[in-house]
């Protein structure tokens, strides 16, 4: 790995890579792309709608709990006269249903698309993840390339499916505009919500993970996972909302007010980051109690709107829930698979 002082300035071979003049594919420098990397993220996010924000902090925070994904060898930056205009990073996964799925990461200013380079970063992550699958045992898991778009990305739709991808999922962002009428809904018989501090965190960060082992596309848990969990600087367990039965935690929602979130728009926004029930207190209106509290707690804490995202095919009719508690779709994503081949089907 990368260490937080060492810098790596090589230039990335990158196939089929296009003759822009100023234009370099580089290995990464830590902590110093932090700041340009995030700009060339919100840059696709602002221009597509998206309303989730991303921070210097958060990123490099996830980044030093990435898992499976070495930043020395599976991060590639885009530099265009010196300046950040893109990166590429790839990741794999071990899936819950048994299948390992391949990522590529490709984040390109709008502004330099249809020059050759988005196609160069998808072909390089390619071919970075089949070195990475050449060292694995071949165990009979179905394997996957996978990436994600936004669905307002036109650009990058296309470019995936050149390439043989196909759309398999698709989820949402949805908003609540205004925080006013929250319907008072009560707690299920014997439950009941309790403040929870740092020392919770652990007991709420496996209550939310085994809420979601049935949810399509789920990572497998790794200690990565709850280092990441632990450290992230958005976290605010006073702002979490979970309800307990005994000793036992049987829904939570991780509610989110961002510093950086509130700087981009200049108005302050709640993030129901997620919402979970665990299956034996399912199908009881304990998901619908708790996101009442959590939009009264965010409200109270100055919060004038709220987000959230869902699987559109979660199987437990999250989105209809969403709905019917005021949140509206204001932007969508797909995620893209086609099988995993060791050998590059292009020259």
């Amino acid at each position: 790995m990368v260490s937080d002082t060492e810098v790596v300035a090589d230039t990335v071979d990158v196939p089929a890579g296009p003759a822009i003049s100023g234009l370099v594919f580089r290995r990464f420098r830590r902590p110093g792309d932090f700041p340009g990397m995030v700009e060339a993220n919100m840059a696709v996010r602002d221009a597509h709608g998206v309303e989730d924000t991303i921070s210097v902090e958060g990123m490099a925070t996830q980044y030093a709990h990435l898992r499976n994904s070495d930043v020395s060898t599976d991060l590639v930056i885009i530099e265009l006269d010196g300046r950040t205009v893109g990166y590429v990073r790839v990741a794999w996964n071990g899936q819950h249903d048994g299948s390992v799925a391949y990522e590529s990461i490709c984040l390109l200013r709008p502004e330099l698309r249809g020059r050759g380079i988005g196609r160069a970063m998808l072909r390089w992550g390619e071919r970075r993840l089949r070195e990475i699958g050449a060292t694995q045992p071949a165990d009979g898991r179905p394997r996957w390339f996978q990436a994600e778009t936004f669905d307002a990305d036109a650009y990058s739709i296309r470019l995936l499916e050149r390439h043989g991808y196909t759309a398999v999922r698709r989820g949402y962002e949805m908003v609540r505009p205004d925080l006013a009428d929250i319907d008072d809904v009560p707690l299920p018989r014997g439950l009941e919500v309790r403040p929870v501090g740092p020392e919770k965190s652990r007991q709420v960060w496996e209550a939310d993970a085994e809420a979601f082992r049935d949810h399509w596309g789920e990572d497998e848990e790794t200690e990565e996972a709850w280092l990441a969990f632990r450290e992230d600087p958005t976290h605010d367990p006073a702002l979490w909302v979970v309800a307990f039965d005994g000793d036992e935690i049987a829904g939570l929602v991780l509610n989110v007010i961002d510093p950086a979130d509130v700087a981009r728009k200049g108005t302050r926004g709640g993030n129901l980051s997620s919402v979970a029930v665990r299956r034996p207190w399912r199908r009881r209106g304990l998901a619908r109690a708790l996101i009442a509290r959590s939009l009264r707690l965010v409200r109270d804490r100055g919060a004038t709107s709220a987000v959230l995202g869902v699987d559109g095919a979660n199987p437990n009719q999250a989105m209809t829930l969403y709905e019917q508690c005021g949140f509206r779709v204001v932007s969508s994503f797909t995620t893209w698979r086609k099988p995993f081949t060791e050998d590059d089907p292009e020259p």
